[in-house]
């Protein structure tokens, strides 16, 4: 599964990188998000609770920081797992300055396996579209 997009924060992209970057910054944005914790050298600890129709569940995971250039551009790994199965994903994130803000552009795979891959591919990537809409929309309001 494929996502990929953009989106514009109303902040200077420097302190969009750093909120980016800041657990707690971004455990407020994550949908479900229940605690994300520095696990060392740009990696966290993630638990969640995500729900994709009637697939429902906890999930633990890591999330790593790779080949960050900052304020420029960064590659997250993500790897979790739970009751409703598995995911994997990888991604890029870029931020370009603007006069009205900072564009984020995004883009990158993921797998998902177990139950939550029984829901159907279509209905797989709608909710991720929506999780990611919710996360730039809860992550914005940390700039108003």
């Amino acid at each position: 599964m494929k996502l990929e997009g953009t989106y514009t924060i109303h902040a200077p992209r420097d302190t969009v990188w750093e909120h980016l970057l800041n657990p707690e910054s971004l455990a407020k944005s994550l949908p479900g998000c229940e605690k994300l914790e520095p696990d060392g050298d740009g990696c966290y600890r993630a638990e969640m609770k995500v729900g994709i129709a009637a697939v429902k569940g906890s999930y633990h995971g890591r999330v790593e920081i790779l080949d960050a250039v900052p304020p420029e551009h960064f590659r997250m790994k993500v790897e979790g797992q739970g009751t409703g199965g598995f995911l994997k994903g990888e991604g890029t994130f870029t931020l370009v300055a603007g006069d009205t803000g900072t564009l984020i552009g995004y883009s990158g795979e993921a797998q998902v396996g177990g139950v939550i891959a029984n829901v159907g591919q279509r209905l797989v990537l709608a909710a991720a579209r929506q999780i990611v809409n919710q996360f730039f929309q809860a992550f914005s309001k940390q700039f108003i």
